[in-house]
């Protein structure tokens, strides 16, 4: 077995072994965010307290009550005074987005000197397969829908890059370089990842039509499994693109 299937079994270990009913989405180290980000700072520890509901058995097609989705942890992100505000509409898991977004943040924080950027995935399409912690990849055979590309969901294990030396924000293979686009990182520096539950939806049906779903679920009942496993920090929305408009309402600028 390599290192990184080790590492990725480990990891897919320790996310599931921390769902909980209605569970925060776990302490949130400020260690990364950018000196004088005292805004977003709050935000994210806010974050890291509200609850996250992960132990639906069924979900319905359209979640119509608020009490269906991370209500508490969305509203923070849309009443987020600090600035500016960037949402992103992210819909390929292999396409350039954390790369994107991860040169978002380094300009804003050190080119406009704007620490309290905030950038917000609004994540649906294959990327939000990525949100998927790797015990779901393993079940479901995840790679199917992300691509040949991704045999396991790498996007949530650390690169050696993350342990490198934070204050050489300069080092082209450092901790802030493109050798370090993962999402935990982007996380740690105050991204926020919205999950869309149409997307779950339609994963869902996807692996039922595939006759990719070994305990014969429902399609209600395999959406409820894949949201109860969307790894620690992310905000479950109604659907990424009707949120795109609370957000853009709220002073989030689109990019896509």
């Amino acid at each position: 077995m390599t290192l990184e299937r080790r590492s990725l079994l480990a990891l897919g270990a320790g996310l599931a072994a921390g769902l909980a009913e209605v569970r925060p989405a776990g302490a949130t180290s400020t260690a990364d965010l950018p000196q004088g980000s005292q805004t977003l700072r709050d935000l994210t520890d806010r974050l890291a307290k509200a609850p996250r509901r992960r132990d639906f058995k069924t979900v319905p097609m359209i979640l119509d009550r608020p009490d269906l989705w991370d209500h508490e942890a969305l509203s923070e992100v849309i009443a987020y005074k600090g600035g500016p505000r960037q949402v992103w509409d992210n819909t390929d898991i292999g396409g350039p987005w954390l790369n994107l977004m991860r040169n978002a943040l380094n300009n804003q924080v050190w080119s406009f000197k704007h620490p309290d950027f905030l950038a917000a995935s609004a994540t649906h399409g294959s990327a939000n397969v990525a949100l998927y912690d790797q015990a779901m990849w393993d079940k479901y055979q995840l790679t199917k829908l992300a691509g040949e590309a991704f045999k396991t969901n790498t996007l949530i294990v650390p690169k050696k890059a993350a342990q490198a030396d934070a204050a050489n924000y300069q080092d082209p293979a450092g901790m802030f370089s493109p050798e370090n686009n993962t999402i935990p990182v982007l996380m740690a520096r105050g991204v926020v990842f919205l999950s869309c539950h149409n997307a779950i939806w339609e994963q869902a049906g996807t692996l039922i039509r595939r006759d990719l779903n070994p305990d014969k679920l429902s399609h209600d009942a395999l959406a409820a499994e894949l949201t109860n496993h969307l790894i620690p920090g992310v905000v479950l929305t109604p659907g990424a693109v009707g949120t795109l408009p609370e957000l853009q309402q709220a002073g989030f600028h689109y990019a896509k």
